[in-house]
């Protein structure tokens, strides 16, 4: 068993859009014999942008899982989104792996996306390589990607190649550990390359990276600091083994180059997934929840022998069925079997097993520890649920997906196709956490919110295409939210009789500011209530309501965040209390009491790079200060400046169209949602009167 694991990788490819992710996996499969011929962005050929979509606009929107053998191990391997959009594709991917290849444009070094998705990585301690791809283009720098890794990251990058050449003049690399040079002929597709000594001209740049090398990775290990400060010779196994071993700590992050797209580098970042990214041996076990002995920590090794656990990371909407993509923690799961969902007690099916190779199905008969596959057969399983031996339940934890921030009207343009519709976005929101659906019970609209306007108008089209749903759809709308300003409190008394018998409750609520930290719950429910007026039993019932009534504000109806909701105390009655009656009366206290507390709407903002040249600086700026930006830093990269701002999410509508307008064609821009900011008095007004 330690044998088979310790020969697995499972890994993903994440970047910044355009960075050459889907390019790089390419050049992989067909690197490790996978593929026969290599695919292209452009064309729409490659194998993991499969869905007619991602082929008709050239960026990847799905994550697609391929599993390679490769000199001698198993790679599982997931190639992810670039676009902020669709980073809950990201976030679920790297919940589920043991290694990250980060791609970095080697002409604009650290991008919005790239900070994003590093700090992802950052969340759950995946170890990383770094892969300075497109060494070929026009203003490549090598040293000012790596210096931006550092500066932008707050990582420890080490440097284990230096690029022969740059832009028309990059040939090949220098190999740092090995102290050789190696070029690649572009007739041989990167197949084909010569090994020589280090060229004349980079003798001393190699010499001063070695040293840099040494000194990084002996800090990490005290006996090879022990021969490094001795003077003693470092053998390539030793220092492979050390950098290895710094990497799975996380003390180092190595950094590799080439380009992708001319077949150079590709073969020696393969080299380094197998040598330097963990192993499901190499990380620490996983651990979950035992729901039998009230919910205590428990370790799940990764063993074959061990109790089936897996956990629900992706699920692609299909017909007739579902497939649901499972990363397998403990034990081994069989085709034909049946597991328990912990989360909903449920238990699912598990009726035929598939290792995935893009949109290609293998059926395999059975699953262990370490195994990334897609199954048939479960039918209440969600993203982040687990499902395990019903004999030994466990809950792992599950998988958390950002807010959404925009929403669109979508109707059916027949009264009678509304059913059909509802069960469509039902459908995709159970593919697509970061899909949410809202019937506004006043207009009875159907509401779909999502990331952004990309991520809403690929989600419409799969509607009208792939489901064959004629929908009518609205303009975008921002998803506002509510908060209160000060201190306030409110009563809240339900006194009625239905279903044959009384209900009271009685409740006195306080509700204060709470400040936002990342990673923690936008809202907090606190007790401060006099021994024995209230049953345990009825307090939790109040506290449910508070939540319940957060959830709609008074100002528009938006949900209301950062509060501090306190239970100072109420009435119970002896015979007519009961849990709905306080569920009730905690409502009615929660909006009692928001309307003493300053109530004020929130409005998401983004934070958006702009990549512009000087020529169009001028007008980009004055476009900006239109929209009510607030920009935080211009910086130069190479000759083009980048504008770093934060718009109102309202005022971006239609902006990448407008930025191209502006400098034909020439500037991009990329933006993702930031924080909630209060909106002015005068818009407050045109909003909620």
């Amino acid at each position: 068993m330690s044998v088979e694991l310790a020969s697995v990788r499972n890994i993903g490819i994440a970047a910044h859009i355009d960075a050459g992710k889907t390019t790089t996996t390419e050049r992989i499969l067909f690197y490790a014999g996978q593929t026969h011929r290599m695919g292209d962005v452009d064309s729409g050929t490659t194998t993991t942008d499969f869905d007619e979509q991602e082929q008709q606009r050239g960026i990847t929107i799905y994550s697609a899982a391929v599993s390679l053998p490769c000199k001698g191990r198993t790679i599982n391997l997931i190639d992810t989104p670039g676009h902020v959009d669709f980073t809950a594709e990201v976030e679920r991917s790297l919940r589920v792996l043991d290694g990250m290849v980060a791609v970095f444009d080697a002409k604009e070094g650290v991008e919005a996306q790239s900070e994003t998705v590093w700090r992802q990585a950052d969340k759950y301690d995946v170890p990383r390589i770094c892969f300075v791809n497109k060494m070929d283009r026009v203003g490549a720098d090598f040293e000012a990607s790596v210096a931006s890794i550092k500066r932008n990251l707050n990582a420890n990058p080490v440097v284990l190649q230096i690029p022969i050449g740059a832009a028309d003049t990059f040939k090949g690399l220098v190999d740092l550990i090995e102290m050789k040079a190696y070029y690649y002929k572009p007739e041989g597709l990167g197949s084909s390359f010569d090994v020589s000594d280090v060229p004349d001209d980079l003798i001393e740049a190699v010499r001063v990276a070695r040293h840099e090398l040494l000194e990084a990775v002996s800090e990490t290990s005290d006996v090879l600091l022990e021969k490094y400060l001795h003077d003693e010779e470092l053998s390539s196994e030793e220092l492979r083994a050390a950098v290895r071993s710094a990497t799975i700590s996380r003390q180092i992050f190595p950094v590799l180059c080439g380009s992708a797209f001319r077949y150079i580098g590709v073969q020696r970042l393969l080299d380094a997934v197998c040598d330097y990214l963990p192993s499901p041996l190499d990380v620490p076990a996983i651990q979950g929840k035992d729901p039998k002995h009230g919910n205590q920590m428990i370790e799940l090794p990764c063993d074959s022998t061990g109790p089936g656990v897996a956990l629900v990371f992706k699920i692609v909407a299909e017909k007739p069925v579902d497939l649901y993509y499972l990363r397998v923690y403990s034990g081994t799961i069989k085709a034909s079997s049946r597991l328990s969902n912990s989360v909903t007690g449920e238990k699912e099916n598990i009726s035929r097993m598939f290792r995935m190779f893009a949109k290609r199905r293998d059926q395999i008969d059975e699953a262990k520890a370490g195994d990334i596959v897609a199954v048939i057969g479960p039918k209440k399983a969600l993203t982040g649920h687990t499902l395990c031996d019903q004999r030994r339940p466990v809950v792992l934890e599950s998988i958390e997906f950002p807010e959404t921030v925009i929403s669109v009207s979508v109707e059916p343009k027949a009264s009678k196709d509304r059913d059909k519709l509802l069960e469509c976005l039902t459908a995709l929101m159970r593919q697509d956490p970061t899909v949410q659906i809202k019937i506004n019970e006043e207009t009875g609209q159907t509401l779909v919110s999502g990331m952004g306007e990309l991520h809403l108008e690929v989600t419409v089209r799969r509607l009208r295409t792939d489901m064959n749903v004629d929908a009518i759809v609205g303009k975008p709308r921002v998803s506002y939210r509510e908060t209160v300003t000060a201190v306030g409190e409110g009563s809240g008394r339900f006194d009625r009789q239905f279903g044959g018998r009384n209900h009271f409750a009685a409740i006195r609520v306080r509700l204060e500011p709470y400040p936002y930290v990342a990673g923690r719950a936008h809202f907090e429910v606190a007790r401060d209530i006099p021994d024995g007026s209230i049953e345990e039993i009825y307090a939790a019932a109040a506290e449910t309501g508070l939540r319940d009534a957060a959830l709609s504000g008074i100002l528009g109806g938006y949900p209301v965040i950062n509060w501090r909701a306190t239970l100072l105390g109420g009435e119970q009655h002896e015979l007519d209390s009961t849990e709905v009656a306080f569920e009730n009366a905690g409502r009615l206290a929660f909006y009692e009491a928001m309307k003493a507390s300053a109530p004020a709407l929130l409005e998401p903002i983004m934070d958006v790079e702009v990549v512009t040249a000087d020529e169009y600086f001028g007008s980009i700026m004055g476009d900006l200060s239109a929209r009510n930006a607030v920009v935080r830093d211009t910086v130069m990269r190479g000759t083009d400046h980048v504008v770093s701002a934060e718009v109102p999410l309202a005022q971006t509508f239609g902006y990448v169209t407008r930025l191209r307008s502006l400098s034909q064609g020439r500037s991009t821009a990329t933006m993702k949602p930031s924080h909630y900011a209060r909106v002015s008095a005068e818009a407050m007004k045109k909003l909620v009167g």
